[in-house]
């Protein structure tokens, strides 16, 4: 059974459970992904490699035919901050791109995002990189049952101003999911703590900070669907989804469930299972 309270869904552990099982398709996707991205290869063929890992695993690829996108990841390059769709671009030595990555299992979804080096890669894009995925970790320590969905936008603000001078992409956030891959309610990566949606159990989320070299301001290509910074500058973009349980935050894509990074920041890891 499925529970609404203004259009925000809220699962039962089974459900959560089964989000789990999707969640793990999206991480060992992603982590097989990581491994194959170097200079000469194709957007297009880690689309392939991701979509049979996926469809091998007995999950469907939530991307593929989403409003018509033609990828089952998107594959966003350098100075493109989201949606980039795949194809014939061979990617360089020195590049960085973002792999986003959606899987179904028993229709539940999971949604999670890394943003790799390809070969030798500038030290500030990889601490552009390191910035933007140690901020969506500031946003789940952040996150306790009671409290409001902004204590997450906030944490992640606050760890961008402190370590950096990056733009903080405002017109793409994270989101709520479950039975679809975006539902309400959304998830800012900026913004004051203690306002929005109560934290409760059975709510899961995709929290996804997109961080930019220069300045955020940004335009979508004539495709419809890759998203690139006006300035021209890089850009990163890390996402997991998870859910908090009476113990503390459980991420349903990372494969250890987010106990080591959690551990970190001196957090309770929360899982339901593994």
């Amino acid at each position: 059974m499925i529970f609404k309270d203004r259009g925000i869904e809220i699962k039962t552990r089974e459900q959560i459970l089964s989000m789990r099982k999707a969640g793990l398709v999206v991480g060992r996707t992603l982590e097989l992904l990581r491994a194959e991205v170097k200079p000469g290869i194709t957007t297009g063929e880690l689309d392939a490699i991701a979509e049979d890992h996926i469809r091998s695993s007995g999950a469907t690829p939530s991307f593929k035919g989403y409003h018509g996108f033609t990828g089952s990841l998107c594959t966003s390059v350098n100075d493109e901050i989201v949606h980039g769709i795949p194809g014939d671009r061979v990617l360089a030595e020195g590049d960085l791109i973002s792999i986003d990555c959606g899987a179904i299992v028993d229709g539940w979804h999971g949604d999670a995002a890394i943003t790799v080096g390809v070969g030798t890669v500038a030290d500030e894009l990889l601490e552009l990189a390191r910035i933007c995925e140690e901020s969506m970790w500031r946003g789940f320590a952040a996150a306790k049952l009671g409290g409001r969905l902004t204590d997450i936008s906030a944490a992640v603000e606050a760890h961008v101003r402190a370590n950096s001078s990056y733009g903080i992409v405002e017109d793409f956030v994270g989101h709520g999911i479950g039975s679809a891959m975006h539902q309400p309610p959304n998830v800012p990566n900026f913004g004051r703590a203690g306002k929005g949606p109560k934290l409760v159990e059975g709510l899961a989320l995709a929290v996804e900070p997109m961080l930019t070299l220069g300045k955020q301001d940004n335009h979508t290509l004539d495709d419809d669907w890759t998203v690139v910074t006006d300035d021209g500058s890089a850009a990163a973009h890390t996402e997991h989804t998870f859910t908090l349980t009476p113990q503390g935050p459980w991420v349903l894509t990372a494969l250890d469930g987010g106990e080591a990074k959690l551990a970190e920041l001196g957090v309770t890891f929360g899982p339901l299972a593994d």
